[in-house]
């Protein structure tokens, strides 16, 4: 059976011009980076010229990104960063960030103290910006807020340089989760007001296990892991050489063909999403879907019965891979955090379809004559 894969906000395929640009490193170019001979100052120079290139992509200074495992690792060094070496004692996130943040927060709420806040949704899924500004004005101590720039499950996106221009009025420390955006959206860092995004390889045709942080010039911060000094002393453990080879080389092609395979994917999220209200009908669409959101992703509920609680299952013996809400916890049945908070109607089902530059409209078109037998 031919799989139509419509889970690519959960992770993407290896682009084979990626897999090439690794393989050197996975084979001949074996060498311990932080080894004097040949073979480590080869691997050094791979890691550095990774960096540049990341850098000069997200107009960003080569000494502000860190390589890291991905963004869970990355958004908790962020908070944690915060917390310990930034004074912040109260933190201002969402209900519907990613687990990697919701989940750290909480811990630091509850195993530190530090104040918890979550922001107000507008009713299409938005942060309410004039509650965040109402949060920030009444807190009395240095604030971290933490809010994602695009959401994986229903794609909303966050106007960062709008929050970071209310962070810096309250002199608050702001870091977004940006794993959805970055190979997705041109990021211009030098000229956005925050201080810690992240990035995920997987996220955009590069290797699992590698993620980058940013982190602003302007704030110091201490390791969350500690050891060696690799890194600049921020991360210590030996490099995932391949896989920041790869993950530069992967940033490096999905920004060269950005605009082309923008457009492409919103043409298919649109067509998908014309094709189930013409072919399938009683369908709803979760988030802002057709105005501020991720282009990649189409979150659409559709009217629960015996037939639709399975649709899930249904569709992955059919071959059709796609989510019912965050990848991250699919294999559990806690149903989604998000979908709870902006769509409460007990009488539908939501499934998370997300493209990628390699799905075509005629994939879309088996999927939704199979939908059909399974509503």
């Amino acid at each position: 059976m031919n799989r139509i894969y419509f889970d690519n906000a959960a992770t993407t395929a290896l682009d084979p011009r990626v897999l090439e640009a690794m393989m050197p490193y996975l084979t001949e170019k074996f060498g311990n980076p932080s080894s004097i001979y040949s073979y480590g100052r080869e691997s050094r120079l791979a890691i550095e010229n990774a960096r540049k290139s990341v850098a000069k992509i997200l107009n960003a200074h080569p000494a502000e990104i860190f390589f890291t495992s991905g963004g869970t690792e990355s958004s908790n060094t962020a908070i944690a960063a915060a917390l310990h070496n930034l004074g912040c004692r109260h933190i201002i996130s969402s209900p519907i960030e990613h687990h990697a943040t919701s989940h750290t927060v909480e811990y630091y709420h509850r195993r530190e103290g530090v104040a918890l806040s979550w922001v107000k949704l507008l009713p299409d899924g938005h942060i309410d910006l004039e509650d965040l500004e109402r949060l920030l004005a009444a807190s009395k101590d240095r604030t971290l807020v933490s809010l994602m720039h695009a959401n994986n499950e229903i794609g909303n996106l966050l106007d960062l340089h709008a929050v970071g221009n209310i962070c810096k009025k309250y002199n608050a420390i702001f870091h977004s989760d940006t794993v959805q955006t970055v190979g997705h959206y041109p990021f211009d860092l030098r000229n956005t007001p925050v201080h810690f995004i992240t990035g995920a390889g997987h996220k955009f045709h590069g290797p699992k296990g590698v993620g980058i942080l940013y982190v602003n010039e302007n704030v110091q911060i201490q390791p969350l892991l500690h050891g060696g000094a690799q890194e600049r002393n921020m991360r210590a453990g030996t490099e995932n050489l391949y896989g920041i080879v790869g993950f530069a080389k992967a940033l490096e092609l999905a920004m060269a063909s950005h605009a082309e395979d923008a457009a492409y994917i919103r043409e298919l999220k649109q067509y998908m999403a014309d094709q189930l209200k013409e072919k399938v009908g009683h369908v709803e669409f979760n988030g802002d879907a057709f105005g501020r959101s991720l282009y990649t992703v189409l979150n659409v509920s559709f009217p629960k019965s015996e037939k639709s609680e399975m649709i899930l299952f249904n569709m992955d013996i059919n071959g059709i891979c796609a989510s019912g809400g965050s990848a991250c916890t699919s294999g559990a049945d806690l149903g989604s955090h998000v979908i709870r908070e902006v769509n409460s109607n007990p009488n539908q089902v939501a499934v998370r379809f997300s493209f990628c530059r390699q799905n075509t409209k005629e994939e879309i078109d088996a999927v939704v004559e199979k939908l059909n037998g399974m509503l």
